[in-house]
């Protein structure tokens, strides 16, 4: 019983030798690596585990000629042409450049080490199969604890998992993924595990074998532009149709959604207190999916609260509303103090832009959103009541701002009077209040007042030819008043036809 006991102690002093030996060994070129900067490679790791097992086998008390260690360590290093000719011919030539799949350095080593542990089981059984002692470290605990040792079950079931991932290529560094209900980069794929990074800033650091055995959505495979869906709830009194291109326009103007793939916009639900809609767009980089939300449900709303579309409250609270007649009423006043001053209006009474006012819409744009776009039909114009926004025109495929508007500035009168394409962008820069003129109140007006049209004639004409450069460079001048009656008559004759005079 005490020499049983006894061979299970040495056994176990053997492990620890052996392991102890080589870890030290290979802590110590790390070492003098990184500090030193010498060159170590794999003929240091074979020196590394010769030296261990020779500890050991010192340690265990077997004893042999000095022709068995010397043809133990000829075999031993001869392992290292074989790893070397597996990574020139397997990993490089056959994986790398005919199957264009990166093999880790990792594996290389993991293969390497296998090499070496069965060149090491050979030698052990043929080298030195006349000492009995030995079969006792063999097949003994003393090769149980070596394996278990090095590496317990989960981390060797990592290495598996590591080495899966890393030839079947589900997902790469960059990537960004979602497992279970997270949303996470991939910052770096190791032998063991899949470190990731959260939108927060949150790291994640999962085992390979816990990526493998779980279903992986890959964001960006084979390419970054995914689909998002954002759901939203308004009030049954809406026309379906007229919901859904609202809330198209607001997604398609929103901050990272791409135009195509298309958006699409569905009915999916008729819930207890409202009718959900669910819009379907798409992006780049996941890594911008919480601005790109929060601009595409900041830009629902401004568009919902244009077209008049209620975003319900739940059916068990009790939401009372009062209209704020006395802030429309101050805002008219201060778009007839606006038109007043406008030229284009001179010819109009009091009354006649108090009706135009009175008929007009009130709407409320965004920061970032356009109030009109370049090249787009329109028909109506707009009064910046208050906030500001920016003018850019399009230019050899560039984008060029050319003015700021401010509260009081007019924009889009040419469409209004002529049903021209709008001729710029105007985007907000803040939240900006806006009162819309459109083109069947402006016709009750002139209808009314049809001497009105040779005045606009005569104004729009006169603007046209400020920006042509003929009224600078002409005035007074026979080409300056002939160019203005054509421009007049010209003029003339769309306001007629547009407003059907």
């Amino acid at each position: 019983m005490f020499d049983a006991v006894s061979e299970a102690q040495r056994d176990a002093i053997t492990v620890i030798v052996f392991i102890g030996t080589f870890f030290i060994a290979v802590g110590i070129g790390r070492f003098l690596k990184r500090r030193a900067g010498v060159p170590l490679g794999l003929f240091f790791r074979l020196f590394c585990l010769m030296l261990a097992f020779y500890a050991a086998i010192a340690v265990y008390g077997v004893h042999a000629s000095w022709r068995n260690h010397v043809g133990a360590a000829v075999i031993l290093l001869s392992t290292a042409l074989v790893v070397a000719l597996i990574n020139r011919y397997v990993w490089d030539f056959y994986f790398e450049k005919k199957r264009q799949t990166a093999i880790p350095h990792f594996l290389r080593e993991v293969v390497a080490g296998i090499i070496f542990l069965i060149v090491l089981l050979v030698v052990l059984s043929y080298g030195y199969h006349a000492e009995a002692q030995l079969k006792g470290l063999l097949a003994g605990s003393g090769v149980i604890a070596i394996v278990v040792g090095f590496a317990g079950q989960n981390l060797f079931s990592g290495i598996i998992g590591g080495i899966a991932i890393q030839i079947n290529r589900p997902y790469k560094v960059g990537d960004w993924l979602q497992v279970g209900e997270r949303f996470a980069e991939v910052m770096e794929i190791n032998w063991r595990s899949t470190r990731l990074r959260t939108n927060d800033n949150i790291y994640l650091d999962i085992p390979n074998n816990e990526m493998v055995s779980h279903e992986i959505v890959n964001l960006h495979y084979p390419t970054e532009v995914h689909a998002m869906r954002v759901r939203v709830g308004v009030e049954y009194k809406n026309p379906p149709n007229v919901v859904k291109d609202a809330l198209f326009r607001a997604a398609f103007t929103a901050k990272n959604v791409l135009a195509q793939p298309k958006i699409k916009v569905f009915l999916v639900d008729f819930a207890d207190h409202a009718v959900i809609y669910e819009i379907k767009y798409y992006m780049g980089n996941h890594s911008r999916i919480n601005e790109t939300n929060d601009a595409v449900r900041t830009n629902v709303w401004y568009e919902l609260k244009r077209q008049g579309i209620t975003i319900p409250f739940p059916i068990r609270t009790l939401h009372v509303e009062r209209k704020a007649v006395p802030a429309i009423q101050d805002d008219q006043a201060e778009a007839l103090s606006i038109l007043r001053g406008e030229p284009l209006f001179e010819c109009l009474s009091d009354e006649q832009l108090d009706h135009l006012i009175k008929q007009a819409r009130l709407n409320i744009f965004g920061r970032g959103e356009p109030v009109i776009q370049e090249g787009s039909p329109g028909d109506s114009m707009f009064v910046l009541l208050r906030g500001e926004a920016n003018v850019f025109v399009s230019k050899n495929g560039s984008t060029i701002h050319v003015a700021t508007l401010n509260s009081g500035d007019c924009f889009g009168e040419m469409s209004l009077l002529t049903g021209e394409p709008r001729s710029a962008t105007v985007r907000a820069d803040r939240d900006c209040y806006v009162m819309e003129i459109g083109k069947p109140t402006m016709a009750e007006v002139l209808q009314s007042e049809p001497g009105c049209l040779v005045q606009l004639s005569e104004l729009l004409a006169q603007r046209k030819m400020e920006t042509e450069g003929i009224l600078k460079e002409a005035t007074g001048t026979g080409e300056h008043v002939l160019k203005q009656r054509q421009y007049t008559a010209t003029f003339l004759t769309r306001l007629r036809t547009f407003f059907q005079l």
